[in-house]
């Protein structure tokens, strides 16, 4: 029987969170009573709560829903948190968010997309055609798509589009019909200890395709792939050898505009109006997944050129004659990477000024080679302290640490507080903004400070 029939009431811990939201709407459309708990308000929470779902911000057991059915946690809650200890200790029914997404995905035809960066522009990119296009999918996004201000819709089809996080294993709850791959760096090795161990979870990942299902990955990833009962099929935006990509690229008027080349045909002036060159390879992606539905090429095409984005994905804050803020979620080497080369192919003669803050002292320990290879490629860096997260610090890694090891020459290290002063003086006109933490907080801040 499947678990979601009998829940009445549920309750998040850690509702704020990107997916954890986006779980909570879901249950919300459905008629179930929604609460929870998240460390502090954010514009997130402020909208959920204007959903209509309650939210309080103490870690405190007395303002828990004691009649829910179901408890969901994130991996991010402190082993220490009363309210998820309580909700344990008391026989609650105390589930991940992952084994949710499992319940809510094995009865539906489900479009899952993975990867260790890329993942949720290309879910958003395919839930958007599929909405657009009138094909139909309930979505469940780890960013705000910029066309519906939202990370979750339902729609009365029963296909599921999702992200499958790899964080801590999550994606392996999944049993896609169409699973995609974007990327297989190496991430998280808090969780996995080696990049061998992320490539093992990657193909166990595809192992879960059902019968009969389609493998759509990023051309030159590899990874053990079992390719029995299911057609494997490439994609890349240059790479000629792969079953989707593009050609004619070119930019006009800070558009990108291509062929897509598929295995039966070629998909003529497709028009993409959002940055970066990976975004294009992510929209090759989506459009291999649409063109696998049997979705109208033309249909695919209109979709694509509405598509605004994802909110933290190369998000033009400000873009003026003048002035030019871009914002990224970017918090791993290569994806760092992927957005220099992406604004380096629409603003090549411009100097660029990248603002970048680490995210997990982990992280940056175990990347910190990838991390100063590629801030080496702006010209000028400030960095910000780093972002903890659920993790304490690891004596030596620091952002000065990085600093010691890049080349580059215009470089420094910034409280947050002193970077407010140096946006109000600068002349640079394009600044780009990076990083997974609280950096978001100075990035509205610094937009208000250039607009005026």
């Amino acid at each position: 029987m499947n678990p979601l029939t009998n829940i009445k009431n549920i309750y998040f811990v850690g509702i704020g969170g990107i997916g954890m939201s986006a779980l909570a709407r879901y249950f919300n459309t459905q008629g179930v009573k929604v609460s929870g708990y998240d460390k502090t308000p954010t514009a997130l929470t402020d909208d959920l709560v204007k959903e209509g779902i309650q939210i309080h911000f103490d870690d405190d057991i007395n303002q828990i829903d004691k009649e829910a059915t179901v408890v969901v946690y994130t991996p991010a809650i402190p082993v220490e948190h009363k309210e998820l200890n309580y909700l344990r200790d008391n026989g609650y029914n105390v589930v991940k968010r992952s084994d949710v997404l499992q319940w809510v995905t094995e009865n539906a035809f489900t479009i899952g997309i993975a990867g260790t960066h890329g993942k949720t522009t290309t879910t958003s990119m395919t839930a958007h055609i599929l909405r657009h296009t009138g094909y139909g999918c309930n979505a469940f996004l780890g960013g705000i798509a910029s066309n519906y201000g939202t990370n979750f819709w339902s729609d009365e089809k029963n296909v599921v589009v999702v992200e499958a996080d790899e964080y801590d294993r999550s994606f392996l709850k999944l049993s896609p019909n169409i699973a995609v791959v974007t990327a297989v760096d190496p991430d998280h090795l808090d969780i996995y200890g080696t990049a061998e161990e992320v490539l093992k979870a990657f193909g166990q990942y595809t192992d879960k395709i059902k019968t009969g299902g389609n493998l759509i990955q990023k051309y030159g990833t590899v990874f053990p792939v079992n390719g029995e009962h299911k057609t494997i099929l490439t994609y890349s935006y240059n790479e000629p050898k792969a079953d989707y990509h593009t050609v004619n690229l070119k930019v006009v008027d800070g558009s990108y505009h291509f062929d897509l080349v598929y295995p039966t045909g070629v998909v003529k002036d497709v028009i993409l109006n959002m940055g970066g060159l990976h975004n294009v390879e992510n929209a090759t992606a989506a459009i291999a997944i649409a063109l696998t539905l049997g979705i109208d090429i033309d249909k695919i095409k209109l979709a694509v050129a509405s598509f605004m984005g994802v909110k933290r994905r190369f998000e033009y804050k400000v873009k003026t004659a003048n002035k030019v803020l871009i914002d990224d979620y970017a918090h791993h080497p290569e994806e760092l990477n992927a957005l220099i080369s992406g604004v380096r192919s629409l603003y090549p003669n411009e100097k660029m000024v990248l603002v970048f803050q680490p995210h997990l002292y982990s992280r940056t320990q175990d990347q910190a080679i990838g991390f100063v290879e590629t801030l080496d490629k702006a010209d000028e860096v400030i960095l910000l302290p780093i972002y903890p997260a659920r993790e304490l610090p690891i004596p030596g890694v620091t952002s000065d640490m990085l600093l010691d090891k890049m080349k580059l020459k215009d470089k420094r290290v910034m409280s947050k507080e002193a970077l407010m002063k140096w946006a109000a003086t600068t002349n640079d006109k394009l600044i780009v903004m990076a990083g997974a933490g609280d950096i978001d907080v100075c990035i509205t801040k610094i937009k208000d400070i250039l607009t005026k």
